[in-house]
């Protein structure tokens, strides 16, 4: 299965990385194919201060977590999807922040599902594009059969 990883989902993992959604992103790599926006690098960089804070941990020991966790990610470069998908996908989401645009135009871009965190994302994406989120939750059910 084919998975684009929001912003929320990545930081979420570095911030815990024994969780589930780690769990997931540094197990699920032979069931998996994941990919993200090559924005997310510059997030990780914008909020290291904050993540460094959070997670107690040293520079070096963040910058372990953070290739752990992203280390099966393959990071597309935004600025290659086309112009008209960023558009149609602009409009489409009329209501919802602007910065997900890229996540949501690379899945479409992909024919990938988007794994996200934020519920209000996710219920507006319900309307425009059913069937273009999965839950954590759904993604753990099929870790569990497929390593059954």
């Amino acid at each position: 299965m084919k998975l684009v990883v929001d912003t929320n989902i990545v930081f979420s993992a570095v911030l815990n990385s024994n969780s589930r959604i780690a769990r997931i992103l540094i197990g699920g790599r032979k069931h998996f194919t994941f990919y993200s926006c090559a924005f997310l690098h510059t997030e990780l960089l914008k909020h290291r201060t904050k993540l460094r804070k959070l997670t107690k941990l040293s520079d070096a020991d963040l910058d372990e977590v953070i290739a752990k966790v992203t280390g099966n990610i393959m990071f597309i470069n935004e600025a290659s999807l086309s112009a008209k998908l960023i558009l149609a996908t602009e409009q489409s989401m009329a209501g919802n922040d602007l910065k997900d645009v890229p996540f949501v135009a690379l899945a479409k871009n992909r024919k990938a599902k988007l794994w996200t965190g934020d519920r209000s994302l996710a219920k507006g994406l319900s309307v425009s594009h059913p069937n273009l989120v999965v839950s954590t939750l759904d993604l753990l059910v099929r870790l569990q059969k497929y390593e059954a």
